[in-house]
């Protein structure tokens, strides 16, 4: 291509408390979180719904309070990716549930993020055939943590079904995906987790997610990125190190490292 494809930085969720003073001014109440953090991104990718599928009044809520061209990706239930039971009745749920940001043009994909314990095999790649079937007008981005799925013969056959791969940038650990940028489709898609390797077995997500990206483990994946955008039409990278407001910072820090203007209140704040 020779342009550069339209790039998207921002964060895995935005209404976390502890980001009041790294991010958010000190007395910002939770219900004007959403309006101050469009004035620096322009996509966010909702966690919450691994945990707990939204009524679609609050969809409705969050699509009719961001601006013309916001965008969003939301997350899968667990008891899709994780549990897989109940399954057609959850993923009707789910649908139904994020049905206000497609209706306004404002949902960008959904994201399946699988369990290590998901592993390469007959089934699993059963079961991403009945999700793609299910989410193809959605657009389904995949995410793996288990290696075993960082072949050439899983990215065809994402291809081949109309699934789209999430990079990751996690602890190098043994069995876990490898911190390398891979395109399948017309989009990518990449999720950084932090680098915790001595909690990231043992500990809850607060230990595993809690990290602060350096400037100089951020710059290797801007050449990363950048060949993404070449072979892409469209990007998405999202921080879902949330905790203390490290994915606010780090996700200004990679604008400006990409050459995007921050937003309306940078300051030295977000360049450390």
């Amino acid at each position: 291509m020779d342009e550069l494809a339209e790039l998207r930085i921002g964060t895995s969720g935005y209404s976390f408390k502890d980001w009041r003073g790294p991010f958010y001014p000190a007395d910002l109440p939770d219900s004007k979180m959403l309006d101050y953090y469009v004035r620096f991104f322009d996509c966010v990718e909702i966690n919450s719904t691994y945990y707990k599928i939204l009524h679609p009044t609050m969809c409705a809520r969050m699509a009719d309070r961001t601006p013309l061209g916001f965008l969003f990706t939301v997350k899968l239930h667990r008891s899709i990716t994780h549990d897989r039971t109940g399954l057609q009745a959850n993923i009707d749920q789910f649908k139904k549930s994020v049905a206000p940001l497609e209706e306004r043009g404002k949902l960008a994909g959904v994201l399946a993020q699988f369990p290590w314990s998901f592993r390469n095999a007959k089934e699993t790649r059963e079961h991403l055939l009945l999700l793609s079937h299910h989410f193809r007008r959605s657009q389904l981005f995949v995410e793996f943590r288990n290696a075993g799925w960082a072949t050439p013969g899983v990215l065809g056959f994402l291809q081949a079904n109309g699934l789209y791969f999430c990079s990751v940038d996690e602890p190098e650990l043994p069995g876990l995906m490898p911190s390398e940028a891979f395109l399948t489709g017309d989009k990518g898609y990449v999720r950084f987790h932090g680098r915790n390797a001595a909690s990231w077995w043992g500990g809850g997500a607060e230990e595993r997610y809690h990290y602060a990206y350096r400037e100089d483990e951020l710059r290797p994946w801007v050449d990363r990125i950048r060949t993404l955008r070449q072979r892409a039409a469209k990007v998405f990278v999202f921080f879902n190190n949330c905790h203390a407001g490290h994915a606010a910072r780090n996700a200004l820090l990679m604008k400006r490292l990409l050459g995007q203007k921050s937003g309306p209140e940078q300051g030295d704040l977000f360049d450390e």
